[in-house]
């Protein structure tokens, strides 16, 4: 009988044998030696993200960077030494013969399936081995010697490894569709922003919706736009079930209020802070270069750190929050917030701001566009949140 056999929480009704123990330097070469070709696409560390390869690059053998050294063969998992905590790996299933991986990445020629085991070093306790065997502290790394002698276990049955390796491939795969769709969205809505709001110097957008044609008109954020002073105690009880969103609960530049949000009582506040209402915008004034702002779905709570926006004389509500992501009001605050020690916008700095905007039917088409936009960029963010959860879940019960 083998030693050290066990099988996992979860698994195919249709397999029931044990898993072996075994070190990964037994089921897989690594580094094996290669020959660059003379042209290559070079594969570097900022290339892989997740489990995708963003990018790449051609390079000459005789002028690449020295750490082009891995060349890839189909089946190949190229897994990342330097801060692993990252997870940043790649499976390398294209039909070519000419990529090159930095020595960043250790490479591994599996005997066994390899999506089995690309799906396996991704798993929470695999992680937390590499990390206990890595050193330095800045960039913690693990060298090829001492990642190849991490034990795993492994099913006996090749169909059982394809099984779970097909399973999490396709997981990878719609995790990274969602990934993209939301990357697209935002550089859309990015090229929006700069192409629906006048450039500096004119009184006209490059592109707008059919049927306006009348220049937009300048007006002062002190005429149209409300900050807050209604400061709460939170001491007080009235506000202890509320949520209290603070800056650092947004998402910078897309207004995505994280999933971290507690309530009043759980935070345990006990400074002033400012009420806001469902349609209120929430404006992070300190360090402004980091974009933190959000339309609120809810009532609650938020940091002294932040101002509660409400439009006013004429101006939109969703207007002005597409106006504070466009890049004239995003220059404008960091500029006058520069100064000695931490960067912030005070509220006469803000009231003095002035902008163009058009009629009030033009100003409800653009701040629904852009409302709708972020819409479909928080259903792909939840989809992916969902997915990934569940490939969590997959790998803590499916692996041993």
């Amino acid at each position: 009988m083998l030693e050290n056999v066990k099988k996992p929480v979860i698994r195919f009704a249709e397999f029931d044998d044990a898993w072996e123990q075994r070190k990964l330097g037994k089921i897989a070469d690594f580094n094996p030696n290669s020959v660059l070709p003379d042209s290559f696409e070079y594969v570097d560390l900022e290339s892989v993200v997740g489990t995708d390869m963003i990018s790449h690059r051609t390079e000459k053998r005789e002028s690449a960077p020295s750490r082009a050294q891995r060349l890839a063969k189909q089946g190949d998992v190229f897994y990342q030494t330097v801060r692993p905590y990252q997870r940043n790996n790649y499976l390398f299933e294209l039909p070519y013969d000419n990529f090159v991986f930095s020595t960043g990445y250790a490479q591994m020629r599996p005997h066994i399936d390899s999506r089995f085991l690309f799906s396996r070093i991704q798993e929470d306790r695999f992680v937390k081995n590499v990390l206990d065997r890595c050193t330095g502290t800045s960039y913690p790394a693990i060298n090829a010697s001492d990642l190849a002698e991490i034990e795993i276990r492994v099913p006996l049955d090749r169909a059982e490894q394809e099984r779970i390796g097909i399973t999490f491939k396709n997981l990878d795969n719609l995790i990274t569709l969602h990934q993209r769709k939301c990357d697209k969205l935002v550089s859309v809505k990015k090229a929006m922003l700069e192409k629906m709001f006048p450039k500096n110097g004119s009184n006209v957008p490059e592109i707008r919706f059919g049927g306006f044609t009348d220049p937009w008109e300048q007006r002062k954020w002190s005429d149209t736009v409300d900050i807050s002073t209604e400061m709460v105690d939170p001491k007080c009880g009235d506000y202890d079930d509320l949520p209290h969103v603070a800056p650092g609960n947004i998402e910078s530049f897309t207004g995505r209020v994280f999933d971290n949000v507690k309530t009043v009582k759980e935070e345990n506040l006990i400074s002033g802070k400012f009420h806001f209402y469902d349609g209120d915008i929430i404006y992070g004034k300190i360090n402004p270069q980091l974009g933190k702002y959000a339309f609120m779905r809810f009532e609650g709570l938020t940091s002294a750190d932040a101002y509660v926006l409400n439009s006013k004389n004429g101006l939109d509500q969703k207007f002005l929050f597409a106006l504070i992501q466009s890049d004239y009001f995003y220059r404008y605050t960091v500029s006058v917030s520069k100064r000695s020690g931490m960067p912030k916008i005070n509220r006469d700095e803000l009231n003095s701001f002035t902008y163009n905007s058009p009629i009030t039917v033009e100003q409800k088409r653009i701040g629904e566009l852009f409302l709708s936009i972020d819409n479909l960029i928080t259903l792909h963010h939840r989809k992916l949140e969902k997915l990934t959860n569940v490939k969590k879940s997959m790998l803590d019960k499916m692996f041993i």
